[in-house]
């Protein structure tokens, strides 16, 4: 079944209220617990951090491709990108980081559903994707914060 700018809306609604909550079940020593511990060693309020901070630069990568733009510049380093900006965040309250959440994933909503369905087909150029339609790039909004919440609770379960 083709997606619609309505099934993606009702997707990201759904898929963003089940991240807020597991994020607002946390216990504060939770917030502290690394998730990665590769790289960067992001904690979990870095990892909300994350989500924020890519949902911001996805709104942006959409709307120049609505535009007519050709979506992330080809020399764009996403690592250096999610370093910078989850820096900023990396001590930020817990209820903060979940509301500035919820603020952007409604942005995202509103984004998409003014889109029209011919727009679901236009292509720009995702940092981690490719070239990819912009059904495949707004879908990717909530499946990249399923993947990284499966490693949250996999962390959490093993310090428990």
């Amino acid at each position: 079944m083709a997606e619609t700018p309505q099934s993606l809306v009702e997707r990201l609604r759904a898929e963003g209220e089940k991240t807020s909550a597991v994020f607002r079940q946390l216990e504060e020593p939770d917030w502290e617990r690394v998730v990665y511990a590769d790289g960067e060693n992001w904690t979990v309020r870095q990892l909300l951090a994350h989500f924020i901070t890519a949902e911001v630069g996805i709104e942006n990568l959409i709307r120049n491709v609505l535009q007519g733009g050709e979506g992330a510049s080809p020399d764009f380093d996403i690592d250096r990108y999610n370093s910078r900006q989850v820096a900023k965040h990396t001590h930020s309250q817990p209820d903060i980081l979940i509301a500035m959440f919820s603020e952007q994933r409604v942005r995202t909503i509103n984004l998409v559903a003014g889109m029209e369905a011919a727009d679901l087909l236009r292509v720009g150029r995702h940092p981690f994707l490719g070239v990819a339609s912009l059904s495949d790039i707004i879908k990717l909004v909530y499946r990249h914060n399923q993947i990284h919440q499966r490693d949250l609770r996999r962390g959490i379960d093993a310090a428990a």
